[in-house]
């Protein structure tokens, strides 16, 4: 059996006592980065063969531990934070999995798309999730474009040292949208930073960001809105400016 586990996205002691026994029972755990993982697994008291599953080698990697499942053995499947698959190795082999009539499981952790989504404030009755932004700018600006047109909440991950291009791009291509910059999340220094794009920019231009960061865009349905509330405000009820 595959056991697709969720694991923390920041702050260990996050694993769900589900996915613990998972990786403490299993018979090989198949993980991101070893290094990485290992850590984890030592905070939990957990000592488990462990072997590496990246881009650079999912596709051997994948036929290997296809024998192993055929064979019997259990084998746990983890990223670095999150769930295997979302933006993260892993997805190959549960197709390989299903192709084969090898039995998965999947037991749930943290995220790091919803927990952003929910720390915005923003509308989470739909979404949708871009992946990381491109790191070429043309396709930048592409993305940005379509978020700007897009009725619900854009979610997307991005890297620290290249935000500050990514709310440049943004000022231009929705600067009326209000922005969350969600930032270490779950650890000691977690923010969300709500603001337009220039204030947003502002900031991060003065104080460089660091960690994991997760971009949470204003759907355009859900500006439409304040921007009438913000109307409304300004004006008495028989609809004339307020004094």
């Amino acid at each position: 059996m595959l056991q697709v586990v969720g694991t923390p996205i920041g702050n260990l002691d996050d694993l769900c006592p589900r996915a613990r026994e998972a990786l403490a029972t299993c018979d090989l755990v198949a993980a991101e980065d070893t290094r990485h993982s290992i850590q984890l697994l030592r905070h939990h008291g957990i000592e488990r063969p462990i072997v590496s599953l990246h881009e650079h080698n999912e596709a051997r990697r994948t036929a290997e531990l296809i024998g192993d499942l055929r064979n019997g053995r259990t084998i746990a499947l983890i990223s670095d934070a999150g769930l295997p698959g979302i933006c993260d190795p892993g997805s190959r082999l549960v197709a390989a999995c299903h192709r084969e009539g090898i039995p998965v499981r999947v037991l749930p952790g943290p995220s790091a798309l919803v927990t952003a989504l929910a720390g915005s404030g923003f509308d989470g009755s739909r979404f949708f999730f871009a992946g990381f932004l491109p790191a070429k700018s043309g396709q930048r600006a592409n993305e940005l474009a379509a978020a700007a047109a897009r009725a619900e909440t854009t979610v997307c991950y991005e890297t620290p040292h290249r935000l500050v291009r990514a709310l440049e791009a943004a000022a231009t291509a929705l600067p009326d949208r209000l922005l969350c910059v969600a930032r270490e999340l779950t650890k000691h220094f977690e923010e969300f930073r709500v603001a337009d794009p220039a204030t947003l920019l502002a900031h991060y231009t003065a104080h460089p960001p660091k960690g994991e960061i997760v971009l949470v865009i204003e759907g355009q349905a859900e500006a439409a809105r304040r921007q009438r509330r913000l109307l409304a405000d300004t004006r008495d009820s028989d609809g004339s400016p307020k004094v």
